[in-house]
């Protein structure tokens, strides 16, 4: 692996996780969704690290709210999406969907996945089987339809599962508790959600983050996933989440 991955806590904001890379060899660094400066430069100070990259997955508030202090601080170029670039403050570098954008000589591969917003992106560094995701897919969850219909998330969540049953997806935020509750309401008798509960349980409870998850792990117990490519399944089953008190 050529990617030394480390989270960022920013709970105190969305429940929000930005991660914070860099490229053993070139050593060049890229911070992921920052929803503020502060964390992050705290991050790299305590890092010893050098900011080159700011990269975005969408446009919400939550993920690009530190593009431009970071960027004055640090002189980093915000990185994102083509199609979506007259909402990412401060962007410098346009990516075209299917393209590639290296960290150094980390290589990312940008896919479309709209559907929580038109214009998400992922970053899928193949070497390191690891994607970012943004708020497209979370553990045994997904984004909320804020601008996509059910059709365009059915087929994002199908290219993330495309991905190699050992990828690790990083998220953007800490929602495992809930949705895991809200997946155990609809799938009572799965055994692999169970255990999956259990051990959420544990790790929340000692204050570690449940991210990142796996590709396999989320085709074994996440309700999202496992509604395939039945858009009436899935339809009904963000209509349920949306609604869940649990």
């Amino acid at each position: 692996m050529t990617l030394t991955i480390h989270i960022i806590d920013m709970l105190h904001i969305e429940d929000n996780y930005s991660f914070v890379l860099r490229d053993e060899a070139s050593r060049k660094v890229a911070v992921i969704d920052p929803p503020e400066a502060k964390g992050v430069l705290e991050a790299l100070a305590h890092e010893g690290w050098q900011l080159d990259y700011i990269l975005n997955t969408h446009h919400h508030w939550d993920h690009v709210n530190g593009n431009i202090k970071l960027k004055v601080a640090t002189g980093a170029q915000v990185v994102g999406n083509a199609a979506d670039a007259h909402r990412i403050p401060g962007i410098d570098i346009k990516l075209q969907v299917g393209e590639a954008f290296a960290l150094g000589e980390s290589v990312a591969e940008i896919i479309a996945i709209s559907g929580h917003t038109i214009g998400h992106i992922a970053y899928y560094f193949t070497a390191d089987k690891a994607v970012f995701c943004g708020d497209t897919l979370f553990p045994m969850g997904c984004g909320r339809l804020f601008e996509g219909t059910p059709e365009q998330m059915v087929v994002s969540i199908g290219k993330l599962m495309a991905l190699p049953d050992d990828t690790r997806i990083y998220c953007g935020h800490e929602y495992a508790l809930s949705n895991a509750k809200f997946a155990l309401s609809v799938d009572s008798n799965n055994k692999d959600l169970q255990e999956r509960m259990r051990q959420v349980q544990e790790l929340r409870n000692i204050g570690e983050p449940t991210v990142p998850t796996t590709v396999a792990d989320e085709k074994r117990t996440n309700p999202f996933v496992r509604a395939g490519s039945d858009v009436e399944r899935f339809a009904q089953l963000r209509a349920l989440k949306n609604d869940f008190r649990g």
